[in-house]
């Protein structure tokens, strides 16, 4: 029996590349699909859609539209991932073409939902923490591992924690087994996937072996063949010494910690419901610097949040200034359904909201590029994932920079020591020492 072809989309974040790599693990080992990047060949077309950026809406209704028009015949299409979560049966309303809905919380039951006529299924409280998923990765040399589903900080901008519900732990015998899995298959960096990943270990569905994050990085540390671990994203309120500590002194541990800050303001940061002030934030990264001087940092920044005033935005700038990011993603404030900053009052100017991102942006360039000609003649490890054109391979630093040299595919998944001869604020290019 000839396989059936599955086309998938992914918008989103990397647990969005982790919930499509389980969706195409059920359906190859299940259902007899292959992967095909021809969307007019395939039988089942799926987009795995994201809620955070900017009018995500618009863009799933844009792009079923799409796959409408030029898919055969009987070929299905299914919408997956957050905004399915959100907006549940109304995407039938609006595009009676679509076959079913699975909402973020609820891609484990993949094969119920293209066996069953208009299945629907958004449950945000739904378990999958103890389901196991058949096994796929889209790189052989780095694994994408979720450690825990959900969020429960409720952030007043954010509408993932109604999209995937509360947070709750994956056991760490399904983790320790699945990265001593992708070890074995030949990975040498895992990477741990949670909305919070250092707050691992608050709740499991039934009862597990008590450990926090850092504990848990400790663990799979000693896996025999695994040469890095990097994990997204930590929340700068669990940002304890402990997990600072353990950070800095462990040699498999990648030296690139994301902290995300939001605002660099104590008063936004309240109206946002972070948890921490502008004065733990900086305390905690000056420490993270002190401790492991190689660090590279990076960080999230909103600007023109609902009453965000000029001061505000000095304090996100002074931030900014002391910590000086070695990388930065900034959007200005935009509404999502069922968060609470869509209707507060005092919602900025959108001209005044560009000017600002424009300045933070501008001024992290300056930074960037500061940063960037420091790299020239340096020396870094470098392991090497992706083919490039024009004869090149890419690879990540262990502090995250990315590295292109001039070289073939045997390089690939290998760990190589690289000089740098040109460094530029997108990708590092060297040659081989």
């Amino acid at each position: 029996m000839s396989a059936k072809k599955l086309f998938i989309q992914t918008l989103g974040c990397a647990m969005n590349v982790r919930d499509s790599e389980h969706i195409i693990a059920e359906l190859t080992q299940k259902e007899n699909y292959s992967i095909t990047q021809d969307i007019k060949e395939a039988d089942l077309i799926l987009i795995n859609t994201c809620s955070v950026r900017e009018k995500p809406v618009h863009k799933l209704f844009s792009e079923v539209g799409g796959f409408e028009k030029v898919k055969k015949k009987d070929a299905k299409i299914g919408v997956c991932g957050c905004t399915a979560s959100h907006l549940g049966g109304e995407i039938f309303r609006r595009a009676p073409y679509v076959d079913f809905v699975l909402g973020a919380r609820n891609i484990s039951k993949i094969t119920q939902a293209i066996n069953t006529p208009k299945f629907i299924s958004v449950d945000i409280d739904y378990d999958e923490s103890e389901f196991a998923f058949a096994d796929f990765r889209n790189s052989i040399y780095k694994s994408y591992i979720n450690i825990s589903i959900g969020c429960d900080k409720h952030c007043t901008y954010c509408i993932v924690p109604h999209t995937r519900g509360d947070e709750i732990s994956i056991p760490f015998d399904i983790i320790h087994n699945e990265a001593i899995k992708a070890v074995q298959k030949g990975a040498k960096e895992i990477f741990l996937l949670g909305q919070n990943v250092n707050n691992y270990g608050k709740r499991f569905r039934n009862d597990h072996k008590k450990m926090d994050f850092s504990d848990l990085l400790e663990e799979l540390s000693t896996i025999e063949g695994l040469e890095r671990i990097r994990f997204t994203s930590p929340h700068p309120l669990h940002m304890d010494d402990k997990f600072l500590e353990v950070f800095a002194k462990n040699p498999k541990i990648c030296k690139s910690m994301h902290m995300p800050l939001q605002s660099g303001s104590t008063e936004i940061l309240k109206a946002m419901k972070r948890g921490y002030t502008k004065e733990w934030y900086l305390d905690r990264a000056l420490k993270l610097r002190e401790l492991c001087p190689n660090v590279s940092i990076s960080t999230d920044i909103i600007v023109a949040f609902p009453g965000e005033s000029e001061k505000d935005f000095e304090d996100t700038m002074d931030v900014l200034e002391k910590i000086r990011f070695e990388q930065m993603f900034s959007f200005k404030y935009s509404k999502r359904p069922l968060t609470k900053a869509a209707t507060m009052p005092n919602q900025i100017d959108p001209e005044v909201a560009s000017q600002r991102l424009s300045i933070l942006q501008n001024r992290h360039n300056e930074i960037l590029d500061e940063i960037v000609e420091k790299q020239n003649n340096k020396e870094f490890e470098v392991l090497f994932e992706e083919l490039r054109p024009n004869h090149s391979v890419a690879g990540r630093t262990n502090n995250n920079f990315l590295v292109q040299v001039e070289h073939s595919e045997e390089l690939l998944g290998q760990i190589k020591k690289v000089k740098i001869t040109d460094a530029k604020r997108m990708v590092l290019y060297g040659e081989l020492v």
